[in-house]
């Protein structure tokens, strides 16, 4: 008989680079699951990594464990809103836009030979530029504490 290799909690918080309290946490968020326990030590299918994998692709796309847990199945496995990943990916795109926007301004400002920025042309037109963003109606949806 073979028996199919699981993971203890020590093993998974290893390979995946996160606290033992953390895996807990998201058990406990229904995020993963773990299959059993051996002795004291929960145990997790080898799959565990792939979806903690997908967990931090998640939040470093900025989704909140919430939004997370609402794409997780019973079994632990993930379906991918694609309505909520291409809206968050249109938000990113806008938020690169308006980064490029001030990094062209900082470097303009950095480099402008002008005695008075203000008596700059083009530092002008970078900061009008740049304020036009900020109008209302303009600005992306900040979900994560955003001004």
């Amino acid at each position: 008989m073979s028996e199919t290799r699981v993971l203890d909690i020590g093993e998974v918080a290893r390979r995946s680079g996160l606290p033992a309290s953390t895996l807990r946490y998201y058990e406990s968020k229904r995020l993963i699951k773990s299959t059993g326990r051996h002795g004291l030590r929960r145990v997790f299918d080898p799959v565990v990594i792939d979806q903690l994998a997908f967990i931090s692709f998640g939040r470093m796309a900025g989704f909140s464990l919430e939004e997370l847990s609402e794409m997780a199945t019973t079994n632990c496995d993930f379906e991918v809103d694609r309505k909520k990943v291409s809206d968050r990916a249109d938000e990113l795109e806008r938020m690169i836009e308006e980064l490029t926007a001030l990094r062209s301004c900082l470097r303009h400002v950095a480099a402008c030979s002008a005695e008075n920025h203000f008596s700059c042309p083009n530092f002008r037109k970078l900061l009008h530029s740049a304020d036009q963003r900020r109008v209302p109606g303009n600005m992306p949806k900040r979900t994560h504490g955003g001004r």
